[in-house]
């Protein structure tokens, strides 16, 4: 029988436990071999339960998500965290992205993408929702240094970028700034020539050469959404 995956739910509404609990146990491959309401209870639970993922939420008290999943990273490397945040998180994605979590999916996904972010966890592979990939993009726009290659993009060039992040396709963008499909999906070719770029996955490897996001060795694989530039 194959062995199943072990699975801490933390979350400070016993309802919501509640509800990913009945979500993930009609799957007989996930096993939930326990909860937590707050980050310290996490970390106590996560050492005693050796779980091999910690679904964790982002609002927690005494230990908010990101933190307990720093400590959990230090203290016991081997156990993969999946954090669950809302909408109102995506401007913090920086700080999120920096934690060392394995994988990254809205409260607003369904309960099929729960399972399919936990399986590719486990599988070793970082997921990153769509929500969190757009805002990484756009804050990566915002964010990169003076000598940095998207900010050595011309400024047609990253606005078209920045419209990309959005979720805009090239017929939008088109709209939207008043040129041609053809002169937009020139502009994402030089973009893709420019940066190597081809998806935020693409981005994502940037991000993480750059020294923005922290992997472990041998964990460089990835399972986030391909928004793509073409």
């Amino acid at each position: 029988m194959k062995k199943r995956v072990r699975l801490l739910l933390v979350d400070d509404h016993p309802v919501v436990r509640r509800g990913l609990r009945f979500c993930l146990e009609q799957h007989p491959h996930l096993e939930i071999v326990g909860e937590a309401a707050d980050g310290q209870e996490a970390l106590r639970k996560a050492k005693e339960l050796a779980p091999d993922i910690v679904v964790m939420d982002l609002d927690l008290p005494r230990l908010d998500g990101v933190a307990a999943t720093e400590a959990l990273r230090k203290r016991l490397p081997h156990i993969k965290v999946l954090i669950l945040f809302m909408r109102q998180h995506t401007p913090y994605v920086l700080r999120l992205l920096r934690s060392g979590a394995a994988g990254y999916l809205s409260k607003e996904a369904s309960p099929e993408e729960l399972v399919r972010a936990i399986e590719s966890v486990h599988q070793g592979r970082h997921h990153f929702s769509e929500a969190i990939a757009r805002a990484a993009l756009t804050q990566f726009l915002a964010s990169d240094g003076p000598n940095g290659p998207l900010a050595r993009l011309p400024d047609r060039e990253r606005q078209v970028l920045a419209l990309v992040a959005e979720g805009q396709v090239s017929k939008q963008i088109a709209d939207n700034l008043g040129l041609a499909v053809r002169t937009i999906e020139t502009y994402r070719a030089r973009v893709m020539r420019r940066l190597a770029i081809h998806s935020v996955a693409g981005l994502t490897r940037y991000a993480i050469a750059q020294g923005l996001i922290p992997l472990e060795a041998g964990r460089e694989q990835y399972a986030a959404p391909q928004v793509s530039l073409e």
